[in-house]
This record gives C-alpha cells, sequence and structure tokens, in this order.
C-alpha cells in the first residue's frame, strides 16, 4: 500500500541519518513527511488535525518516546509505531497496552516500516472517523430541550413511553411526541441505533437513569419533573 495525500507521517528521530533514512523510505511510499529531532520539538507542531502516524525513537534526548506517547493518549487519531535499539520488554508491553501499533528493532527496513505505519495510519483513521461521529451526534444532542433529553435518556434505558410519562408526570400522548421530537433532532431511525450512539459516545449528556434514588440524566437535580 503506499501513501495517498493526505497521509501524514512525524518521524520523531534523535539521530540525523536515521532520521533522513526513514523518513526517504516513507516519503517514496507516497506519504507526507515531517521530521524532528526531539519530542519537544514535535509536540510545538501540534495540534494536529486529522489522523497521521508518529515514528518515534524511544530513547530521545530529554522527554523519552514513552513519555511522548503519555502526552498523547487524548488524542488516539494519532497511532504511534516506536523504533528502538535496546527495547525492554516491560518498556514494550506498556507501550502496546497504551496502543502502540508496533516496536520496530535499528537497523530498520523499508518493508516493515512501511506495513507498520499503514497500520498505524488506518487505526488512526478509524480513530479519527469515531470523533467525528462522537462530535455530530454530541452537537445534535445540544439541541434538546431539557426535557427531551430526560425522555432521550430514559429510551435509552430502555423505557417504553407509558413508563416515560409514567416517570415525567405527563400523558402517553405527550411522551410519544417529545420521542418524536428527539427522533428527529438526534437524526436516527430508531431506538436501537439511538442507543447505539449514546454508548459509543459516553460520557454525554444521555445516559441511563439511575435507579438508586438519584435524578436520571438531564433531570434538575432538586426540582421536580412532573411538567409537561
Amino acid at each position: 500500500m503506499t501513501g495517498k495525500p493526505a497521509d501524514t507521517v512525524y518521524v520523531v528521530e534523535r539521530d540525523d541519518d536515521l532520521r533522513a533514512r526513514l523518513s526517504g523510505y516513507l516519503s517514496a511510499s507516497g506519504f507526507v513527511v515531517r521530521g524532528f529531532s526531539s519530542a519537544e520539538s514535535f509536540l510545538e507542531s501540534l495540534p494536529i488535525k486529522g489522523s497521521a502516524c508518529v515514528v518515534v525513537d524511544q530513547h530521545l534526548p530529554g522527554l523519552s518516546g514513552p513519555e511522548l506517547q503519555r502526552k498523547l493518549l487524548g488524542n488516539p487519531a494519532l497511532a504511534l509505531v516506536f523504533v528502538t535499539d535496546s527495547g525492554d520488554v516491560s518498556t514494550v508491553v506498556q507501550a502496546m497496552k497504551h496502543g502502540a501499533v508496533d516496536f520496530l528493532m535499528k537497523p530498520i527496513e523499508a518493508e516493515p516500516l512501511i506495513a507498520a505505519v499503514t497500520r498505524g495510519l488506518q487505526k488512526g483513521m478509524r480513530a479519527e472517523s469515531k470523533r467525528q461521529v462522537r462530535d455530530a451526534f454530541l452537537s445534535r444532542v445540544e439541541l434538546l430541550t431539557a426535557r427531551e433529553r430526560q425522555v432521550a435518556a430514559r429510551l435509552v434505558a430502555g423505557r417504553s413511553n407509558k413508563q416515560i410519562a409514567s416517570e415525567l408526570g405527563t400523558t402517553v400522548k405527550t411522551a410519544k411526541v417529545h420521542r418524536g421530537h428527539v427522533m428527529a433532532k438526534l437524526q436516527v431511525g430508531s431506538v436501537a441505533e439511538l442507543i447505539r450512539l449514546a454508548e459509543e459516545t459516553r460520557p454525554s449528556p444521555i445516559v441511563p437513569p439511575v435507579t438508586n434514588g438519584a435524578p436520571p440524566a438531564g433531570d434538575p437535580p432538586n426540582g421536580s419533573t412532573r411538567r409537561h
């Protein structure tokens, strides 16, 4: 697989010659490449829009590769591929647990590098796609009124129209009207789709009502829900 114009790879490597060689392998395969000699200089380029792959030396001067990885955990659209000349087992295990795509031992040949970067970009694109779905859904949730959020939360929890009406002190007819507004504003075709999106976008304002006496999601903390 060769890179597309949007496939950007960041090479963070302390050794100038190796950084140039890795960048050459990647450029020749069609990737857009940017090189950095330290984690600190790479961090100055943030934020990065969209998905990308970061090829990072484990033993960087200053901030190390694993330390850089921890700083990037909040952005799963940035996939990491480690390169190292002395990776110990515990470091490799921790890096993989934190989502690293691969650990490549020096000297590094083009084929395994391209394969790892390709997997990283695919992983990053999946994460970016999920983020876009989440952001779009949450933006639609913001369109709901307070009452509609209460209804939506109960739909996610599996409540029927009759149960929703009883809990909110309204009529079944009114509950159905609110349900229709919820489905239209959130652009979902079924309750099953609503539940799936709500689960995939946790935490969000639409969560199942609790049953231990605390107010359900969307309910005022110390006020009655009995209003139409």
